[in-house]
């Protein structure tokens, strides 16, 4: 965890532990003490995210966290520092909450094990992140910090990359935390946070080579393409508005990048 990450942290600690949750039932009533920037309809405010695994190899970059995400981050926050934790213990709970649960877990697990992912760390699959292998991975978000438009979750736009505020956010968390990870490589969930990174990338700031780009996103939303891209959905049986020749190019270009890491 970096000086700057345990400086933050330390701004707001107080705040959030007098933070009354009960009051808090939507994005509105986040007390104005807690924003980080705001900029016309978007806002972007605190949330103890900030801890870095030094020993990650695999992060899972999302886009931002959600109101949801916020809460349950800053009621462990709470019951870390009320009771004396220190700071690096309340960071690491406060980021633990909520990582990638429910049905979107195994599906991660599913397309990250299907390109190699699980035989290049060594594991016998990539369950073993979320359990004794958690020394492995760094779950985050491009837009470490939540970001709330017009009062609602931020889902890609405005575009991050040009949009002043957003690319503020990225610059002084998102960049920070991927000069720590030096040696990790990094799989972007989604096009928008693929953007995110190949802007990164383009700039000098990431190696293109240790950007896994192309999974499918492992929403239950997105069934479909998770379904094809492992392989247990037969391409004739497809709808429409799945695309297999883009998921099978893809999947081939991942597993060559995972190749050749090894």
């Amino acid at each position: 965890m970096s000086t700057n990450n345990s400086t933050l942290f330390g701004q707001y600690a107080a705040t959030i532990e007098a933070l009354d949750l009960s009051r808090i039932k939507v994005p509105a009533q986040i007390p104005r003490s807690m924003c980080l920037d705001e900029e016309g309809e978007l806002r972007c405010d605190y949330i103890p995210f900030d801890y870095v695994n030094p020993d990650a190899r695999l992060v899972v970059v999302g886009i931002t966290p959600g109101f949801t995400q916020w809460v349950n981050a800053i009621r462990e926050a709470q019951i870390q520092i009320r009771g004396g934790a220190p700071a690096t213990t309340a960071l690491r709970a406060a980021k633990q909450t909520g990582a990638f649960s429910g049905a979107m877990r195994p599906n991660l697990v599913s397309l990250l094990d299907h390109i190699g992912i699980a035989q290049w760390l060594g594991i016998s699959s990539c369950d073993a992140l979320f359990k004794s292998g958690a020394h492995l991975i760094q779950t985050t978000s491009i837009l470490r910090h939540p970001v709330f438009v017009d009062q609602a979750n931020y889902s890609g736009a405005p575009s991050m990359i040009r949009t002043p505020l957003l690319q503020r956010q990225i610059e002084a968390h998102f960049v920070e935390e991927a000069r720590l990870l030096c040696h990790a490589v990094f799989v972007p969930l989604g096009p928008k946070v693929s953007e995110g990174l190949d802007w990164l990338v383009q700039r000098g700031i990431l190696p293109g080579e240790r950007v896994l780009d192309g999974l499918p996103h492992p929403s239950g939303a997105n069934a479909e393409r998770i379904a094809y891209f492992p392989g247990r959905k037969p391409r004739e049986a497809l709808s429409m508005k799945t695309d297999a020749t883009k998921l099978d190019a893809s999947l081939a270009h991942l597993r060559a990048q995972v190749h050749a890491l090894r």
